[in-house]
Formats: structure tokens, sequence, C-alpha cells
């Protein structure tokens, strides 16, 4: 039931084999993309884009037609070609997913962004990168320096490139083999300098195949909201996933509470791909403000980017009865079914041709289930590596094909992988180990506190030592002592906190994801201990 072999200590996947296409076969993304949506012609009623701030719609035909004539546009008067890299600064819009799938088409590759993103950080992303051109907006593209073309995606040249009225000889389709390189994205620099992260083809393509083989028949196709940005891996994914299966995919720029509930209400949203803050303040939300929306039609609420605590997870179960939570880690973890959905913790079981070895990180040894270890995964939707830095892919990659993911995890006796901590943000006290999710999800658990984070602190005696940066909820006036001995009554000593700071909120990068070696620094500053 594991799916654990004793004797070479590697887990399989128990799921059904995925139908994937021939992997010798020459295939773009966007040729997968658009032979599945050919295959199952969604309704010409239903929208295959939708602007959730303007209320712009996009069909199936357009979305095709549109990102032909923007790759025949990319080509002949831009000059863009096969191996040529792509910088994207710009917030989610209808725009994007069509700039995707043509530049994909063209064997060209991504290199999307954050457009939060400091000048200083754009150059280090170009200098991985090395685009030949960049598409922004208007409001963001002073940040890229003058010596790369750019295209303004809110601008009359973008729209004339993308015009559905071109004429003239077929175009020569580009052949973009699966194994070729289709995005650089880049990783969250949350403990260290930010890396670009190189994805195949064949990486997204089994992506979609896997949604594609597991989807439910529905009277009528799914309308999904991105509240998770389209630069992310997860937005990415999500985005190109959605497009594929004739789902009509939803995206606005910003995205704060009020305007998701706004956005289910109005376009009757099925499904929420949402980050962990933003499920965590659906929890939180005053019920007076909630309760004013119709959100009858929310069947998923799909949460990534982070593990989500056990108990924000029942919680939110418990507050929007019917709605079922998917917790996704990375592309190698899912949870299909309602039935997987309702187990406790778990962020899901290995996604098909997948395999994991869980390895103890002070010895190496594989270990057997329920015992916690580094996750290592192998399979096709792993990275081929890191974008001019051999050095870091061979510390992730080693040469039997695993990635060491960093994150501290065991596999229950039924499959489930659950995840404890990235092993890099355990605290060493005393010679144990604390994990700051744990204290983190029993913190989120008091009703007064809205947000959380531990991190270490050095001590002389014990090595280190757990502190909290708390957000209280509005009004409430709870303690350090409070929350100390709120912690202390569920805890072992050495996991008790030391010390209690309230802050207004917490730093994160725009995937939610919480920035801890801000946190550190600010705990080491005199003026705050």
């Amino acid at each position: 039931m594991s799916g654990f072999c004793p004797e070479t200590k590697i887990y399989h996947s128990l799921r059904s084999p995925v139908p994937l296409p021939q992997e010798t076969a020459p295939l773009s993304v966007t040729d997968y993309v658009f032979s599945l949506i050919n295959s199952f012609p969604s309704p010409p009623t239903v929208s295959a884009l939708v602007d959730g701030d303007t209320g712009r719609r996009i069909s199936s035909s357009q979305l095709i037609s549109r990102t032909e004539s923007l790759a025949s546009s990319l080509r002949r008067e831009l000059g863009l070609r096969k191996g040529d890299a792509a910088y994207i600064l710009a917030p989610n819009s209808v725009n994007i997913p069509i700039l995707y799938l043509s530049l994909l088409s063209l064997g060209v590759v991504l290199s999307p962004a954050n457009p939060a993103s400091s000048e200083r950080e754009i150059l280090h992303q170009l200098q991985l990168s090395k685009p030949r051109i960049a598409f922004a907006t208007s409001a963001v593209a002073h940040k890229i320096p003058p010596t790369i073309k750019i295209v303004l995606l809110d601008s009359l040249e973008f729209e004339s490139l993308a015009a559905e009225t071109r004429s003239g000889e077929s175009e020569p389709r580009t052949s973009v083999s699966q194994s070729d390189p289709a995005a650089i994205l880049y990783s969250s620099g949350t403990t260290g300098a930010t890396k670009g992260v190189i994805l195949t083809h064949r990486n997204f393509t089994y992506t979609v195949a896997l949604g594609h083989a597991v989807r439910t028949a529905r009277k009528t196709p799914a309308v999904v909201l991105a509240t998770v940005p389209f630069f992310h891996v997860y937005g990415f994914v999500f985005a190109v996933r959605a497009v594929a299966l004739g789902e009509t995919l939803v995206s606005m720029e910003r995205v704060e509470m009020r305007k998701m509930l706004k956005a289910i209400e109005d376009h009757r949203i099925t499904h929420v791909a949402a980050a962990p803050p933003l499920v965590v303040a659906m929890v939180k939300a005053d019920r007076k403000v909630v309760d004013g929306y119709d959100l009858s039609s929310l069947e998923v609420v799909a949460c990534g980017g982070a593990p989500l605590g056990r108990d924000v997870a029942a919680q939110l179960t418990a507050r929007f009865p019917g709605v079922s939570l998917v917790q996704v880690k990375a592309r190698s973890v899912v949870i299909l079914g309602p039935t997987e959905s309702k187990v406790g913790g778990a962020t899901g079981k290995l996604t098909p041709e997948t395999e994991a070895k869980i390895v103890d990180p002070e010895t190496g040894i594989p270990l057997p289930p329920g015992k916690a270890g580094e996750i290592w995964v192998r399979g096709p939707s792993i990275m081929k590596g890191y974008v001019g830095d051999e050095e870091a892919t061979a510390r992730t990659l080693d040469a039997e094909g695993w990635l060491k993911t960093g994150d501290l995890c065991y596999i229950d006796d039924e499959g489930f992988l659950f995840v404890v901590d990235r092993i890099k943000e355990l605290i060493k006290c005393r010679g144990y180990q604390v994990a700051p999710s744990e204290l983190e999800h029993l913190l989120v658990s008091h009703p007064d506190i809205l947000e959380a984070a531990v991190v270490p602190l050095p001590d002389e005696r014990a090595g280190q030592v757990p502190i909290a940066f708390v957000v209280r909820q509005n009004g409430s006036t709870i303690s350090e002592l409070q929350v100390k001995e709120y912690i202390a009554k569920q805890v072992a000593p050495y996991k008790r906190l030391h010390r209690v700071l309230f802050t207004e909120s917490l730093p994160k990068n725009a995937q939610g994801k919480l920035l801890r070696k801000d946190l550190t620094r600010l705990a080491m500053s005199p003026a705050k201990l």
C-alpha cells in the first residue's frame, strides 16, 4: 500500500500510468495543448480566458488564432528563433497564456519573473537567462536595461502583433524536441541567491497529460480562478493545464480577499488556485465578510507553494462545507479525489511514473514508511538543472536522476506523503530538532492569531532556541506570556518559545512564501531583542 520496495528502498507510485506522447517525438507544449483542445472542443459559449478585472473574454478558437498570429509576428517581425530566451515581467492577465504558448511553439525559452522584483534582482535574472527580448507592462518596463528590446504588453504594438487578421502563406512549424528547455523559472531565494530552474517541454507535457488523465466528467467545464502568479511554476502549470483541458481560466492583476470572493460570485468559480496565506485568510476572515457573497459554486481550493497546517485545512473544510482542499507539492505529488483530500495533513501520493526515496539527512541511509528524512524524487516532472550553475545542479541532481528536494518528509503505510519542514529551516535546540512549521501551525490555531512565523535565535547554552513573530487578529490584545503558555501546554520543553515578537505583517515573496532570512536578521537585531 505504501509503494515501498524493501530491497531497493525506493517508493514507487501506485497510480495508473498516464498516456504520454512518445518521448522522442518532436512536440512542443503548445502542440500538445492544442491537440487536446481540438480533440475535446468546448462549446462556443464557453470562454477559455477571462479578465476578472475588465470582463474581457477570449474563446478557445480565439486563443488558438491569437497564439498562432503572435507566433508568426514574433518570428517574422522580431526575428525570434528556437533557442532564444524571452524575459517576461508582468502581472497576471489574459495576454500571458497567449504569450507563453506563442513563444513555446517557436522553441523560445520563457523566463517569467516577478514584476515586484528590484532592478538589482532583475539584473541578476537577466544574467542567468541572457534573453534576446523582454515583454513587460508599462508600469515596470523601466526596470529592464535599455540594451534589451522591450515589447509592452499593454501597448498597441503588442495588440498588432497578436491581431487575428494575418494573411499570406502558411508558416513553417518549428521542430521542438520534448527534451528542449521550455522555461527558466526563478527560485524564490528565501534561503540564498536566486537560481534559474530549467524545465523542459516534456516536464510540462507530463503535467498537462496527468491533468487530462484524471479529469472527471462534468456537465459544464470548470471555471478556475488563478490567484497565484503565472511567473511561478504553480501558476504557470495551472494556467497551461486549464487551457488544455478546456476550462475557463479567470485571472486578475492583483488579488485580495474581498476581490477574490466577488470573483467567485460573479464568475461562478468552481476551482481556486491559492497560496497558503490566502487560504489562512479565508479561514480567519470575518464571517460577516464571507457570508456577504454567494460561494455556492466553489468546489475545490488547490493550495501550493508551501505546506499548509493540518488545523488550517480542517478549519477550511469546516467553514466551507462541500469544498475540497487539494494540496500540491511541486509536480511529483498530488491529491486525487475527495477521499484522498480528507486525509488530514497529507500532501498527497506520488504521481504516476514517479519514484521517491526518504533519506536520513545525517547518514544517507534510505528509510522505510513512517520515518522522516529528506525526500528525493525521480520522474518525468523533474527539472533539467540550474541554468549556468553546474555545481548547484550536481548538488541537487545526482547521476541517477534523483532530485534532492531539501524537504523533511515521511510516507505512511498507505503511500501518503507528509511534509515536516525544510531541512535548512530546522532549529537545533539542545541536540533536538524543532520544526518551525509545527509551532506555526499551533500558533495560527489560536483564534487571536492571524499569522505566525518561527525562526531560530542563537543561544550560548542551547545552540539555538525558537522565537516567534506573531500577527494579531484585529482587536486582539493577546500578550507574549499568553502566547508562550498556549504553546508550552502542547509541546515538549525544548520546543517552547523563548520570545514572542508582535508585528503588523510577515515578509513574503509574491508566491506567498515566507522570507525567513529577513525575520532571522530581524531577530538578531539588538533593537528587537
